[in-house]
């Protein structure tokens, strides 16, 4: 069994958790970051990496995927220790400090904690045809586009990952089929009509009923509602069928729920001591769920942190503009 012991644990790797982590380590703390997704952004990489965000203040549009590039480049500052494709599972907050088990048997042992977890543990939801073909060429996410060039790429879904996904292949890999069960998009229309204006293979009314191939998928079979059966090449199957949220371990900790949010106080404290909460999480009165405002709010998380990791610190730490 894995022990980590850190100053901060911050529970949650999208833009607040990744943004946390830069400033606890600019307030002099040690952090770690545990999240249930194999790769860091949270719901910004799972569902909408190419999307347009136009309301982060300095940036009059920056891709999804670029923001939290950015991010990680800035939280790098802090040296993060980054808990990847794990779920936080039992916590106990004693008097000195915190102590949480994830479900592969590492404990983290922290003096605080800062819950950033948007709408909980984010789990792909599965491809009928697929099991067991995780690693072997199915996955549920595209954080990198490089290792597709050449390659014939199947998604499945009609989504804003699926279209975003696919347009940004098309250039990139020798051939991309997008196959929906619908002749209906939930994607953003722009986003539609340059895929169906491109060269990608869009097959509707229709679903991948089997992959085939001997150690790694070479090609799927894809099923109309006709009853027709078609064969399509493919190294790379992508399942962009969504994801189901889950609080069910959150709602163990006792924490003060209302409804499926964390309830805080200004200082973004939590009703268990030594655990604050930042992010789409939270509910307070007039609480708005905006990217932005989960930036200021992580930051008055860990400024009220850092004095109960420092009783002598201040919670205001000064500009960091003023430094030398």
């Amino acid at each position: 069994m894995a022990e980590v012991e850190t100053d901060l644990l911050i529970v949650g790797a999208g833009p607040a958790g990744l943004f946390g982590a830069y400033y606890a380590g600019f307030r002099g703390m040690s952090v770690a970051v545990v999240d249930s997704l194999p790769e860091l952004g949270g719901q910004v990489s799972a569902l909408y990496p190419e999307k347009l965000i136009l309301d982060v203040a300095g940036f009059p549009s920056i891709k999804g995927r670029e923001l939290v590039e950015e991010l990680v480049k800035q939280a790098a500052s802090a040296r993060p220790t980054y808990l990847l494709d794990r779920t936080a599972a039992a916590l106990k907050s004693h008097d000195t400090g915190v102590r949480m088990e994830l479900d592969d048997g590492t404990v983290v042992n922290s003096k605080v904690v800062i819950i950033t977890a948007g709408i909980g543990k984010f789990t792909p939801r599965p491809l009928p045809a697929g099991d067991g073909w995780e690693d072997r060429g199915l996955v549920f996410f595209v954080p990198s586009f490089a290792e597709y060039a050449g390659r014939d790429v199947v998604i499945v879904g009609g989504g804003d990952s699926a279209f975003d996904w696919a347009h940004s292949l098309e250039p990139i890999a020798k051939s991309v089929t997008l196959v929906h069960r619908r002749d209906k998009f939930r994607a953003h229309q722009a986003t539609v009509d340059a895929v169906l204006a491109g060269r990608t293979e869009v097959i509707t009314q229709a679903q991948v009923t089997a992959l085939n191939g001997e150690h790694h998928v070479e090609s799927v079979e894809i099923t109309t509602t006709d009853g027709d059966v078609l064969t399509r090449p493919a190294q790379a199957v992508v399942a962009a069928l969504g994801f189901v949220a889950d609080l069910s371990a959150m709602q163990e900790w006792g924490l003060e729920f209302e409804k499926r949010h964390i309830k805080v106080d200004p200082a973004m404290k939590t009703n268990v001591p030594r655990i604050f909460a930042a992010g789409d999480i939270t509910e307070y009165d007039g609480k708005v769920r905006l990217i932005a405002v989960g930036f200021g709010e992580v930051a008055t998380a860990v400024n009220n942190a850092a004095v109960v990791v420092d009783p002598d610190a201040h919670v205001f730490p000064g500009h960091s503009s003023e430094g030398s």
